[in-house]
């Protein structure tokens, strides 16, 4: 069921602004399903998932959403905000050569890319 409520919204955006030649998605049911998969073989889109996706979703999961009862959205803004600003600055990443995204952005690799 959800692998359609997505085929359909796809291809909603589709009609309204032009076919991307890629899309990234995770590897949640609806998107590894066998309709989902057809569909994206059927109208020519190069569909994959994204381990880097999944790990993401994973983290946020693990130290923010399962950790805390939030009772709307607007409660989950702050922890999310500091969560995201936490990660994109302190851990060493393994994309960066083990940097600090601060060190890696002050180095020659990061003015080739």
């Amino acid at each position: 069921m959800l692998a359609e409520l997505v085929i359909s919204i796809l291809e909603e955006i589709v009609a309204r602004r032009r076919q991307p030649q890629v899309i990234r998605v995770d590897n949640g049911p609806e998107y590894c399903s066998q309709a989902f998969v057809e569909w994206c073989e059927k109208t020519m889109f190069a569909s994959f998932t994204s381990n880097q996706v999944s790990l993401c979703r994973m983290l946020i999961s693990n130290d923010i959403l399962d950790a805390y009862l939030f009772e709307d959205l607007e409660e989950l803004r702050l922890p999310a905000d500091e969560w995201m600003d936490n990660y994109n600055r302190n851990p060493p990443h393994s994309a960066l050569g083990g940097l600090f995204p601060l060190a890696y952005i002050k180095s020659p690799e990061s003015r080739r890319a």
